[in-house]
């Protein structure tokens, strides 16, 4: 099954050129097109790589295309450990911090919450 013979139909035809042939290879005017699929596949596989690339240039250009600029250095892990107070005067702290960016959150901190903040923030004895 490597040649398979093209059937045009004229009234599926995308545009004028294209029905004016469906119509000749109907009529017998012209001779219907075969298509080898195994020489197609054949040769498009030739063309899939590049000469640059079956040189192996083309990994270097590409590598040299896609470098940083900029010396990179290697990110580390850290662990960071808080120690749990139970004070809360912590809470306070961090009440204060988040209230004090009133440009940068949409919250409001008042005298209720950090008294909230406080009583969460107590042990439970």
């Amino acid at each position: 099954m490597a040649e398979e013979k093209v059937q045009p139909n004229p009234s599926q035809a995308p545009t004028h050129d294209a029905q004016l042939a469906a119509e000749n290879v109907e009529s017998g005017q012209e001779k219907a097109p075969t298509v080898d699929m195994e020489a197609d596949y054949q040769a498009a596989q030739q063309l899939s790589v590049s000469d640059v690339d079956r040189s192996g240039e083309g990994a270097k250009a590409a590598e040299k295309a896609t470098a940083s600029k900029y010396n990179l250095n290697e990110s580390q892990q850290t662990n960071t450990q808080t120690k749990q107070t139970g004070n809360p005067e912590d809470y306070v702290e961090i009440a204060k911090e988040v209230g004090g960016s009133r440009n940068e959150a949409a919250t409001n901190v008042n005298d209720d919450l950090i008294n909230k903040a406080k009583e969460k923030g107590q042990s439970k004895k």
